[in-house]
């Protein structure tokens, strides 16, 4: 069970998706983005395997989003790729990997869906907010 997760530690999300996947019995691969760039084709496969825009995995948060006027809707996908490769940070996360697919886990209680096994306990997000119930459901079903 291999899963690779696209990391930032600074990120909320992206520590409550890696609790996440620990409580499914994985320890993923980690891959601090920040610190290892995806390289420009990688991106683009993982957005290809995401099935979604290239847009959509900007993080349009950035202050450099702004800045570098990738806000524009003029702004071409090779030119976002580029800013994405040039400026990491520029990357929306975390994207997780696995033998089930590829995701951009915003919200992280987008990953259970994709996890090749299944949630083992109680997992509450760092708000303290429940996502899975004892028994390994999400939380709120039956």
């Amino acid at each position: 069970m291999d899963v690779i997760i696209y990391h930032n530690p600074a990120c909320g999300t992206s520590r409550n998706t890696l609790g996440l996947i620990r409580n499914a019995g994985i320890e993923p691969h980690i891959i601090e983005y920040l610190k290892t760039p995806p390289t420009r084709l990688l991106l683009r496969q993982l957005i290809d395997r995401m099935g979604i825009p290239v847009r959509d995995l900007v993080r349009e948060k950035e202050d450099l989003f702004r800045e570098l006027g990738l806000d524009r809707p003029d702004v071409t996908d090779d030119a976002l790729l580029d800013a994405m490769v040039a400026h990491p940070k520029l990357i929306n996360r975390p994207i997780v990997v696995t033998s089930r697919g590829v995701r951009l886990c915003r919200p992280s209680e987008a990953v259970p869906d994709i996890l090749p096994a299944p949630q083992q306990g109680e997992f509450r997000k760092e708000s303290g907010e429940i996502v899975i119930d004892a028994a390994g459901r999400r939380a709120g079903t039956a």
